[in-house]
């Protein structure tokens, strides 16, 4: 069953503490052959405007866990808006080279190898209190893992999602090959990660992809290379618990559609190349 949230008592004496059985995944096609780890920061205020709208009469600070956070770009737009906010990454790549945000937030940025047993906490004065999150993110992260870990991630993921927490994620559809490597280790179909998930408890709220209209931080038909052949699912461990699906309107479809379309990145290139040559 999923945990049941406590209010975050973090001061200037607080600390983060992530206690990982391995806290590296260093057998990892992605910490072996660096790839998205060491180039990936992704990052879309306009999804994070529709998470704050999802748990707008909830308690706060809203708690985020980013798994697989690469540059951590997401993690600081997060922190930014007064969330606590963590990210875990399996490959030190980043953290070895300080690059993007853990330059900035290092205190939020943790490695850790999510396929085996993990605890995040907050420690203050010396007493650690285990931390449970609203929201669980993943992009392009599970078809990184190997099909016989799969179960593992997700109960570990469950370990730490509120009993209203959501966890959001997009799966790419096909093969990754990186200097001959193929960093997708589980390509499958959507049903196929439906139906696996059910049976780790966890269900899929179809409504939730309507009402976030393509505005996720990854995945999907407005991104390049594998993302672009990617599904999303939104998953809770209690239906019944889980918050409501905002009303959208009109306004938001239209808003939604512009963002990120080809009309939009074009009319930005155009405008700031005339800045350019006119300032």
């Amino acid at each position: 069953m999923p945990a049941t949230a406590t209010s975050i008592e973090f001061t200037e004496l607080s600390r983060i503490i992530v206690d990982a059985e391995k806290p590296l995944a260093f057998d990892s096609p992605d910490h072996l052959v660096p790839w998205g780890t060491a180039n990936n920061n992704s990052r879309n205020y306009r999804f994070n405007e529709k998470i704050y709208q999802i748990y707008y009469s909830y308690a706060k600070p809203l708690r985020i866990l980013d798994i697989g956070c690469a540059g951590g770009g997401f993690v600081k737009d997060c922190l930014d808006d007064g969330c606590f906010a963590i990210g875990l990454e399996g490959s030190d790549y980043s953290k070895k080279f300080k690059r993007a945000e853990w330059a900035t937030s290092p205190s939020n940025l943790f490695t850790c190898d999510v396929t085996e047993n993990y605890t995040v906490s907050i420690e203050t004065n010396g007493k650690k209190e285990p931390v449970v999150f609203e929201l669980v993110t993943s992009w392009e992260l599970m078809e990184h893992i190997a099909e016989d870990k799969i179960e593992a991630v997700a109960k570990y993921i469950k370990k730490h999602l509120a009993e209203h927490g959501l966890w959001i994620m997009s799966i790419a559809t096909v093969d990754d090959i990186v200097n001959g490597v193929n960093l997708h280790q589980t390509v499958k179909p959507k049903e196929w990660w439906i139906n696996r998930f059910e049976e780790s408890g966890l269900y899929h709220l179809p409504a939730f992809i309507d009402f976030f209209n393509t505005q996720f931080v990854r995945g999907g038909t407005k991104y390049s290379g594998p993302a672009s052949h990617s599904f999303h699912l939104v998953l809770s461990a209690d239906t019944a618990k889980a918050p409501a699906v905002p009303p959208t309107g009109i306004r938001d479809k239209l808003f939604d559609a512009w963002l990120g379309s080809n009309f939009q990145k074009t009319l930005k290139r155009w405008v700031m190349g005339a800045s350019r040559k006119y300032s």
